[in-house]
């Protein structure tokens, strides 16, 4: 199973502010479902509870939230208490690939310990006030194998580039 990470972030690694996205891409959310649908989603509980109720859990993926609260419950998402038991969940659950969604003590976690094998990376191209941010990633051990750029349109106030990386 392939386990990997995706994730957008402004040139100042800013992923989020004050429990909520920073931007609305419409076309960046549609290839962050399309890539993520199918697939176990495995996130911190405070990412969890930022996406609006209507939304959670993600409709067509098994939802995973990783959290140290032993009170935490949702019968609609399963819980653990850590990033390799949810990455065991999704392997016993015969996923072929299981995304790490945020947020970002997840994220640090998951490059800290090797857990990534894969990342699809939308950059932002801009800079933004934030309070929780992605961390540094040596993309000396990474190879880029795609690259697209989208163009600000009447949806879209900022321009951004999605990229994916295998570990070398």
């Amino acid at each position: 199973m392939i386990v990997s990470l995706i994730v957008a972030k402004a040139e100042n690694n800013a992923i989020g502010k004050d429990n909520d996205l920073i931007w609305h891409l419409p076309d960046d959310l549609a290839h962050f479902s399309n890539t993520t649908k199918g697939h176990h989603v495995i996130m911190g509980r405070k990412n969890y509870d930022s996406i609006p109720e209507k939304y959670r859990p993600l409709p067509k993926r098994t939802n995973v939230v990783v959290t140290n609260n032993k009170s935490f419950s949702d019968q609609k998402c399963i819980i653990t208490h850590s990033v390799e038991e949810a990455i065991q969940i999704a392997e016993k659950n015969n996923d072929d690939e299981a995304f790490i969604i945020g947020g970002g003590q997840i994220y640090e976690y998951a490059l800290k310990h090797n857990l990534i094998d894969k990342m699809y990376i939308t950059y932002v191209h801009e800079t933004f006030d934030a309070d929780v941010f992605f961390p540094e990633v040596d993309l000396s051990n990474w190879k880029q194998i795609e690259e697209v750029y989208h163009h600000t349109d009447e949806k879209h106030d900022h321009a951004y580039t999605i990229k994916t990386f295998v570990k070398k």
